[in-house]
């Protein structure tokens, strides 16, 4: 008789996973499930075994990641829209850390390697509709632009969700960002603006781990 997937066991033994390696505690079939009071076979139905428990665990990050952006709505204002994106990367990252610190291991194969790419061409829709509207050179390559804006993301949030600085390092993304999108041709001021609206904009809740630490908190 097949066993019923239950969506919340499958959460938890994926996040459970990812704090195990995060604390470097040895992660079997048995100390997966260790004081959970599920059996072994939990591991089995919910995601065929520890293979596909690893893969599965990796690929988490980036459902999350999509669901983040998904959440986001777009406006008139390209730049802000970018800037925005990048602000909802930084809160994925502090508000699930075990996870983020496992997206781009690449120790682990993806569950669907087409879906962690499809995150990124958030982003590089947002650089193109800027280009398109003029606020950026017509010769702007979006998907340059938009892989600049996550490197920008993507180093200040590990500084902080994995390494050693504080969260006012954050602080420096919008500037960052801002001298960015001017070197690519938007006007100075109106740059500024649009930056620092999108990096304040709200985020959607937090649920998980670390929940309520926000890049804009």
């Amino acid at each position: 008789m097949a066993r019923t997937k239950d969506p919340a066991v499958r959460t938890m033994l994926i996040e459970r996973a990812a704090h195990m390696l995060r604390i470097r505690e040895p992660i079997t079939l048995r100390s997966l499930v260790a004081g959970t009071g599920m059996s072994t076979m939990a591991v089995y139905t919910h995601f065929g075994g520890m293979d596909g428990m690893w893969k599965a665990l990796r690929q988490e990050g980036f459902t999350r990641l999509a669901g983040r952006f998904a959440a986001l709505t777009a406006t008139t204002d390209p730049v802000r829209d970018l800037a925005a994106l990048v602000a909802a990367y930084l809160g994925n990252a502090l508000d699930h850390p075990d996870l983020y610190r496992v997206m781009f291991d690449a120790t682990f194969e993806l569950e669907d390697l087409k879906a962690a790419d499809a995150t990124l061409e958030h982003l590089v829709q947002a650089a193109r509709r800027a280009r398109d509207t003029g606020r950026f050179h017509p010769g702007t390559d979006p998907l340059e632009l938009a892989i600049q804006s996550w490197a920008i993301g993507h180093g200040l949030v590990s500084l902080v969700a994995t390494g050693p600085l504080p969260p006012q390092t954050l602080d420096h993304g919008a500037p960052m960002l801002t001298a960015l999108y001017i070197s690519v041709g938007d006007e100075a001021a109106r740059c500024r603006t649009s930056v620092e609206q999108g990096w304040k904009q709200p985020l959607p809740p937090a649920t998980g781990p670390g929940a309520g630490h926000g890049a804009t908190g």
